[in-house]
């Protein structure tokens, strides 16, 4: 059942406060601040590691370690980096940002002919997100939602034909981005000892990662400092990765304070999942991130999810990762069962008042 009003709509209509579904808890107001004066700030605090993956493949062993040096560190002390140098083509990436914008420039009674039926089970298609909680909290965002890849697992009778370019661009994207993945767990596979290619074969193999896309389309909001576009979470997928349109607003917890990334020019963000936190117990990082609206300035991010199959795989810490001294942290689950404990978890945090709600974005 979709909600009764996009968020589109909200903002479009001139309202000047917003409906109490999206004001945020008590709580967790103090911490949501000016996204732009957060980003412009040129204090000394953390900042999202940037990565340069031009050496990952190099035939230079020194220089190829250093760089899978910096992204095995990256990602044990964040879960989250900058990747430039990424390999996926920049014309290629125009496309699908601009596929993607020119979808939610449509009317939203065209864009409706797209929508979900999450009551139904149907997640795939334009949506906004369902209330999730007792209290009805609703977060500042529309999207859409969909299966890329692998090719035979595609739905293309849902993806959007308006404009004509969007399927052969995310589906050039798909494949690139496929590749990419490929070689990130590799690294990530190298730096804790393992055969190169063992994360990969645990989280599917080349045949059954599967890789969701979703457009996170966040409106201007004329109460910024009450909502959040994307509540606290970690996310659940082996990988994700992350492209924007230049307009901040993501925020990760680290070290018990919201650091705000700044915007990286030909960047991609990718973030380790919970399955890769997972398999790996807790060597690697999943951390905790929320995304920031404004009233100036439209964002849109394009993140895609890669993750294991829902029921063929039990996650659990590989045997190389367990000592007597660094028992299991996580018990043994599919990923199905690892989706439904974080859909029914809440854990209140004090760590400056935030409620960590760790349910995945794209569920």
């Amino acid at each position: 059942m979709a909600p009764a009003t996009r968020v589109e709509i909200l903002s479009t209509s001139g309202i000047e406060s917003i409906p109490k579904e999206y004001i945020r808890p008590e709580e967790e107001l103090k911490s949501i601040r000016d996204i732009f004066a957060e980003e412009k700030s040129i204090d000394n605090g953390p900042q999202v590691p940037t990565i340069d993956l031009s050496a990952i493949e190099s035939s230079d062993s020194e220089t190829r370690k250093k760089c899978h040096d910096e992204v095995k560190k990256a990602a044990m002390e964040w879960g989250v980096m900058h990747l430039i140098n990424h390999g996926i083509e920049g014309g290629v990436i125009n496309r699908v940002k601009n596929a993607g914008r020119v979808f939610f420039e449509l009317p939203v009674e065209e864009k409706e002919k797209y929508a979900n039926d999450q009551a139904a089970g149907n997640v795939q298609g334009y949506g906004s997100k369902l209330a999730n909680n007792a209290s009805g909290q609703l977060e500042w965002e529309d999207y859409f939602f969909h299966c890329v890849y692998p090719e035979e697992m595609r739905d293309l009778s849902i993806w959007p034909n308006n404009p004509a370019d969007y399927i052969p661009a995310t589906s050039e994207y798909a494949k690139q981005l496929r590749s990419l993945a490929t070689k990130i767990l590799s690294v990530l596979s190298i730096g804790l000892d393992l055969q190169h290619d063992r994360l990969e074969k645990e989280v599917g193999g080349t045949e059954e990662l599967i890789l969701q896309k979703k457009i996170n389309y966040y409106p201007k909001c004329p109460q910024p400092e009450l909502a959040l576009g994307v509540e606290a979470h970690t996310d659940i997928s082996a990988l994700t990765f992350i492209l924007h349109n230049m307009v901040p607003g993501l925020q990760l917890f680290y070290e018990g304070k919201w650091v705000t990334a700044k915007c990286v020019p030909n960047s991609i963000i990718m973030h380790i999942g919970d399955t890769i936190e997972i398999l790996s117990n807790g060597k690697y990082k999943s951390i905790l991130h929320r995304g920031l609206v404004n009233k100036e300035k439209v964002r849109i991010s394009w993140a895609v999810f890669c993750e294991p199959p829902k029921e063929k795989i039990i996650l659990k810490p590989l045997p190389e990762t367990i000592s007597e001294t660094e028992p299991p942290r996580f018990p043994p689950r599919t990923f199905a069962q690892h989706i439904e404990h974080k859909l029914f978890r809440k854990s209140s945090d004090d760590h400056e008042g935030v409620v960590e709600k760790k349910i995945d974005e794209d569920e």
